[in-house]
């Protein structure tokens, strides 16, 4: 009847793990805390701290648990109250090279890195997700 207020937002963090010329990631530290964090200081009304999650810093080693994450978000059939909510993800990354605090705004369906993974791949000019098309893609 218009008294329900705004629908429940529910939040999933990514983080990553240690990477070339990071030996501790804050990402990992970041979110390996926000659960307990939030238990002990609480949420805003309506907000849902979905999953934390921390990924390995390797192209095709996180897919796996990427995609539990991304699966386990989606709202059932038999789920009306995850319908009507809102997701946002949250993905948390670190460069090493950067002073200060940034949000990426775009990005390109493009893997090029500048050193291996921790999985030893080192993509150069490839599609991530060949589907969506080439890599000038934003």
């Amino acid at each position: 009847m218009g008294s329900e207020g705004p629908a429940a937002v529910t939040i999933h963090v990514t983080g990553f793990k240690k990477f070339h010329g990071v030996s501790e990631n804050p990402t990992e530290t970041i979110v390996s805390n926000l659960k307990e964090y939030t238990e002990k200081k609480g949420l805003s009304k309506g907000v849902i701290l979905g999953s934390c999650s921390v990924l390995k810093t390797a192209g095709q080693g996180a897919l796996t648990r990427l995609y539990q994450t991304l699966r386990s978000a989606l709202p059932g059939k038999d789920s009306e109250s995850s319908c009507s909510g809102r997701i946002i993800w949250l993905h948390f990354g670190v460069n090493s090279g950067a002073s200060r605090f940034a949000i990426e705004r775009q990005a390109a369906n493009e893997a090029t890195f500048r050193c291996p993974d921790e999985m030893g791949w080192k993509p150069q000019k490839v599609p991530i997700v060949a589907a969506d098309g080439g890599i000038s893609r934003v």
